[in-house]
């Protein structure tokens, strides 16, 4: 058969941080015969190539490749494209990993839009990957109608006779930016271009060694050097005006105005980022034309212009002030309504001294100028959010805490001025957002987990994300757990911050359950078992009941049917079935369905006790355990797993 994909993975000395690269490529849905794994060894000095030998002896479409050490990750990418056998080729860092579905998922839908470079979404485990690129699908893409260029790692599946045709292969040697340089001409030269948003491909991951070849930090001279050559990509296969300015400009944004502001500047050595600030300037001044700097957010035209004009000083005073510069979502309104959870927040932008404040009649930023101080820096900045007020935006975002992959949810946004005194207005932004479980993961449902939610705001020169929360001590108040698209979601402040999350199909034990009352539950004369519980179901649906007896360890399971009731709660209809209950004490549990076909049952706190003749079912709730009990059942756990340890036995 055919191989669809060559996956290539440049191995240097990884030691444990492969192993999760490894089965997630084991994992992958594309049968092993339709996809070829090449492991190119740049001259381990670990135990990692006798480790890749056994698994290529193990696996058939494993190979491994070996060669002295080449210094970087160029020349073994080149090395394995040269080595490979598939229609594409996707490359991979040896840290890092996939989603279970990426090669397949990834490799259709470059089939299905004839694409030269498929472009999976991304997501960061403690290290930043973009956005914006991956609000939506992309299948027709090109650096001009979609944010590309933001996205420059090598972390691709290109077509190998897009390779070949073009003659594209990365620098290699001992350097950096070679991805930007590869990446950037592909994007140029290619075809079409495909972004697949609605599934994580791909995860990066940071080490906790801190040891990821692409967040150490780097030589300056040599670094821009480098850059350099990913600008001459740039202007190789461009013409002078707006779109090549547009590509230079994320070269200015965010290996310089980013570098130099805030936070990520105060936390370098004084020394060190003089001399970054020294090959900046003679970059900005060589390279960068009258139309770059000016289709910069405000913000990033004052650090620009101060980088431009050689003014270290007052930079570093810009940084310590922007540095407070932060927005703040509040949470103001969480319920469910026709099968989705409503999220409705404020949020704005506050410094040192609180809400960020605005005057009217303030001066204007000029396109490509230099503010004569930071007073007038601020004063430039603030007049800029207020006039862009209509065009600012708050998006929130839910981030799978285990994975950090993040999916936008729509959001209604409306926005106020509010009289802060003195002539000043704050500019507050009103959002409500429409969580859809069974749609909220870029159209599929959302996986068992925690969720957190974040608020990504945009408004004048400032594009930054924070938690939604702190939710204040009076409210607004939770909705019970809601039983959404097969998933049981939780809303919950969390304990430290009270910022807002979702448990997903895990807080077995949180769902307030315990609260139920002996008017709460009751059997019939018609032997119908009836509950009303704090769980929120949009329409009838069918469950799963367990009813399980501990002396007996008998169980049976009954179809049942929760239904809508006042308010947030539903009820529980269940049939129960007394002649094969009698004389025992059952407790209650719905079946819940889960991922792979694994089942987890969620307690109800009930006791069903069933003697003999009519009327003879008893309903008690249970209350939760007391501390004594808690702690007992804790140190158990503790024993018994300190006895698997050491005897092996359970």
């Amino acid at each position: 058969m055919p191989v669809k994909v060559s996956v290539v993975v440049p191995v240097y000395n990884p030691g444990p941080y492969i192993e999760d690269c490894i089965a997630s490529l084991l994992r992958q849905s594309l049968p092993p015969e339709e996809f070829e794994v090449l492991f190119v060894d740049d001259g381990s000095t670990d135990a990692t190539p006798a480790r890749l030998d056994a698994l290529a002896a193990e696996h058939p479409h494993i190979r491994v490749v070996h060669q002295e050490n080449s210094g970087w990750s160029g020349k073994p990418r080149n090395v394995g494209i040269e080595a490979s056998r598939g229609e594409f080729v996707m490359f991979v860092d040896n840290d890092d990993h996939l989603g279970d579905e990426a090669l397949e998922r990834m490799y259709e839908y470059g089939v299905a839009h004839k694409a030269d470079v498929i472009v999976g979404k991304m997501a960061g485990k403690g290290r930043p990957v973009p956005v914006e690129l991956f609000r939506r699908n992309h299948p027709y893409a090109t650096v001009d109608d979609a944010p590309l260029i933001d996205s420059l790692t090598p972390h691709k599946m290109l077509r190998r006779s897009f390779l070949d045709r073009t003659g594209l292969r990365f620098p290699e040697g001992r350097r950096r930016l070679e991805d930007h340089v590869f990446i950037t001409e592909a994007y140029l030269r290619a075809d079409n271009v495909s972004v697949l948003s609605d599934y994580v491909c791909y995860y990066h991951v940071k080490r906790e060694d801190a040891a990821n070849a692409g967040i150490q930090r780097f030589e300056p001279v040599g670094y821009f050097k480098n850059l350099r050559e990913a600008l001459d990509v740039v202007e190789r296969y461009t013409e002078p005006g707006p779109l090549r300015d547009k590509l230079l400009r994320r070269w200015l944004r965010v290996e310089m105005v980013e570098r130099m502001s805030g936070p990520r500047l105060l936390a370098l050595p004084d020394d060190y980022r003089r001399e970054l600030f020294r090959e900046m300037h003679a970059v900005v001044v060589e390279r960068f034309g009258p139309g770059v700097a000016p289709g910069l957010r405000p913000a990033g035209r004052v650090v620009a212009a101060l980088i431009r004009d050689d003014r270290y000083d007052d930079l570093v005073a810009h940084a310590e002030w922007e540095a407070g510069v932060r927005p703040k979502a509040a949470p103001t309104g969480v319920e469910w309504q026709d099968g989705t959870l409503r999220v409705r927040f404020s949020a704005e932008f506050t410094d040192a001294d609180g809400p960020l404040t605005v005057r009217a009649d303030g001066p204007r930023p000029p396109a490509d100028g230099a503010p004569a101080d930071l007073a007038e820096a601020v004063s430039w900045l603030a007049t800029a959010a207020d006039d862009g007020f209509e065009q600012a935006t708050a998006d929130l975002i839910l981030r799978d805490r285990e994975t950090a992959a993040s999916f936008f949810q729509p959001v209604e946004v409306t926005r106020e001025r509010v009289a802060a005194g003195d002539g000043r207005t704050r500019l507050v932004l009103r959002g409500t957002a429409t969580v859809d479980p069974a749609a909220a993961a870029g159209g599929a449902p959302l996986h068992g987990g925690l969720w957190d939610a974040y608020v990504r705001v945009g408004l004048g020169g400032w594009t930054k994300e924070c938690r939604l929360g702190p939710a204040p001590a009076q409210g607004p108040a939770l909705p019970p757990a809601g039983m959404v698209a097969g998933r049981v979601v939780l809303p919950y402040w969390t304990k430290q911050y009270r910022n807002l999350s979702l448990d997903v199909d895990r807080a077995v034990r949180s769902l307030g359950l315990h609260r139920l009352t002996p008017a709460d539950a009751a059997v019939s004369d018609t032997e119908v078992l009836t509950v009303a519980l704090p769980l929120y179901v949009p329409d009838t649906t069918e469950v799963l009941v367990r009813l399980a007896d501990r002396t007996s360890r008998r169980a049976f399971d009954r179809a049942s049917a929760l239904t809508p009731a006042n308010g947030a709660r539903s009820l529980l209809e269940m049939r129960v079935p007394v002649p094969l209950l009698r004389n025992a004490r059952w407790r209650a549990a719905l079946v819940l369905a889960r991922d792979g076909g694994q089942e987890r049952a969620l307690g109800l706190p009930l006791l069903l006790k069933v003697g003999r003749g009519p009327g003879a079912v008893e309903v008690t709730p249970t209350a939760p355990p007391g501390l004594p009990l808690r702690l007992l059942r804790a140190a158990r756990r503790v024993l018994g797993t300190v006895l698997r340890k050491t005897t092996g036995k359970v």
